[in-house]
């Protein structure tokens, strides 16, 4: 998926556990194939996860944001109604394979998808308490200090002109600038509150029409409470949406904003996904059709 990206085998995973994890010694591993953007995911036995970045960094940096991510996911199973994976261990280099990593415990679920959940008002309600729950953990008085999702819309703009470029001849890049025009103006009344950050489909799981679990969060921290209504546009049609919307009380510029974050999110995952990882593509064309639905 990525230029730089960095190859993992199993029995590279089986040495490395050997070595660091030796309780988990000898259990099967198995590469988990999904939309994981970031890590590369192999199940150990049948209770624990490895998580191996996909990309080269500064292994110093790298571990400490692990450690960071290992904190904030204890933090969120203490806020979220709903199960996620419990940090277990953060491994150090070795056997060829150039960065820490980590584990975590197994959830069972399935991942959900942009389409297979779009008319659920069951889903859409346990997305809404899901939200509705971590905005009412404490900030503890911190605040957004990232580049990401989260903070100023209009620190996106040059993010967003790439990726209008790159998506010339694949998707109607005159409704995508006119929507950017709209949304990157967009003021902030909201004063920032703990959200997961990438509410996406694949760190979703589902149980029928149930909310099952939730992955990937040790992103939770704080920032714009419209962060997390990106949900709403990468998982539901109209009806399921307005139900979250209900369900959470939106103000309209709050709302918007939202769809702003999720027009963030979506610009990218297509031309950028296309050939190498089919759900995150087809999440940001799904998403950018229900964006210009209502707003083009």
């Amino acid at each position: 998926m990525h230029v730089d990206q960095i190859w993992i085998s199993s029995d590279q995973v089986a040495a490395l556990i050997a070595e660091q994890v030796p309780e988990l010694a000898g259990l099967d591993i198995v590469a988990i194939d999904g939309c994981g953007t970031v890590n590369a995911i192999f199940r150990i036995g049948e209770a624990v996860t490895a998580r191996f970045p996909l990309q080269l960094s500064d292994p110093v940096d790298a571990l400490a944001q692990l450690r960071l991510e290992a904190a904030a996911s204890t933090e969120f199973r203490r806020a979220s109604p709903f199960v996620a994976p419990m940090p277990l261990h953060i491994g150090r280099p070795g056997h060829g394979y150039p960065m820490p990593w980590a584990t975590q415990s197994w959830l069972p679920g399935s991942t959900a998808s942009p389409t297979a959940h779009a008319k659920s008002g069951q889903l859409a309600l346990d997305m809404a308490n899901l939200i509705h729950h971590l905005r009412r953990w404490s900030t503890r008085g911190r605040c957004f200090n990232g580049h990401g999702r989260g903070g100023r819309l209009e620190d996106h703009d040059e993010w967003i002109e790439e990726c209008i470029t790159r998506s010339d001849g694949l998707l109607d890049t005159d409704a995508m600038r006119s929507l950017w025009s709209r949304f990157r103006k967009l003021p902030r009344e909201d004063s920032d509150v703990m959200c997961h950050g990438d509410l996406i489909p694949a760190n979703v799981l589902v149980f029928g029409e149930q909310l099952a679990g939730v992955l990937d969060t040790g992103g939770f921290g704080p920032a714009d409470p419209a962060l997390d209504l990106v949900a709403a546009w990468h998982f539901f049609a109209d009806e399921p949406r307005e139900q979250l919307r209900t369900a959470l009380n939106c103000r309209d510029l709050q709302w918007e904003r939202g769809a702003a974050w999720a027009f963030q999110q979506a610009a990218g995952a297509y031309w950028y996904y296309q050939h190498t990882n089919p759900a995150m593509a087809e999440m940001g064309r799904t998403t950018l059709d229900r964006l210009c639905n209502v707003y083009a």
